[in-house]
């Protein structure tokens, strides 16, 4: 099926970009988004007509997204688990175990814009990866630790 792109989709494109994608992606994810509109002919004259519209509104959620960033970015976070003598954890940390942390901080991140690079299974410091917004990423440093003594 093919789209157009309202906003910029990590490995898709841009604002505008008529891409090709499979009709599941589309009627399940992008289109109940928000993110792109079925690429017919009325569909092509309606962005045509609200492109600076949609640009002006991607550019105020991206300037928001970037104050958010500079609020996160350098952010600690810890997290006291069970572990044992060696550090290894009695389970993992997951994204949702780090949202729940960053909103006793007072930050509320949804889940799915939070991204682990590996698997967090030891105690010790993390870099997690917070995308804002589709340009704009903050990182931010999660401590997992076995006690409270040993998280300072």
């Amino acid at each position: 099926m093919e789209v157009i792109l309202l906003e910029r989709i990590a490995r898709l494109g841009g604002m505008g970009d008529v891409v090709k994608v499979r009709d599941g992606y589309a009627r399940n994810f992008l289109i109940p988004m928000d993110k792109a509109l079925r690429a017919s002919a009325t569909n092509k004259k309606l962005f045509e007509e609200r492109k600076h519209i949609i640009a002006e509104q991607n550019a105020k959620s991206k300037a928001a997204a970037e104050i958010e960033a500079k609020k996160l970015d350098g952010l600690v976070v810890t997290i006291v688990r069970q572990a044992s003598q060696e550090g290894k954890l009695y389970g993992s940390v997951t994204v949702r175990d780090v949202a729940e942390a960053l909103k006793l901080d007072g930050y509320e991140i949804p889940r799915s814009q939070i991204i682990l690079s590996t698997n967090i299974k030891t105690t010790g410091e993390y870099p997690v990866r917070v995308t804002l917004h589709a340009e704009v990423v903050a990182t931010i440093k999660l401590t997992i630790a076995r006690n409270e003594s040993e998280a300072a």
